[in-house]
């Protein structure tokens, strides 16, 4: 099991926040994807699963409102 450890989000407006969740996120999912293409998966295919797959959790929230 993979273990992730974010920092704190920043106090500040969105655009600081989104920034840095960006930061924080954009390597993990860089080694998803590069472990999936090296193990033969489409690159474009991987990513646009992500895509899908983090519309979907979005929708699923905006549910729980």
């Amino acid at each position: 099991m993979m273990e992730f450890n974010f920092e704190r989000p920043p106090v500040g407006d969105t655009v600081d926040i989104l920034a840095e969740c960006r930061r924080q996120l954009l390597p993990l999912v860089r080694d998803i994807v590069q472990a999936a293409v090296a193990a033969g998966w489409s690159q474009e295919d991987v990513l646009l699963t992500f895509v899908e797959l983090t519309w979907d959790l979005y929708e699923k929230r905006r549910g729980d409102l």
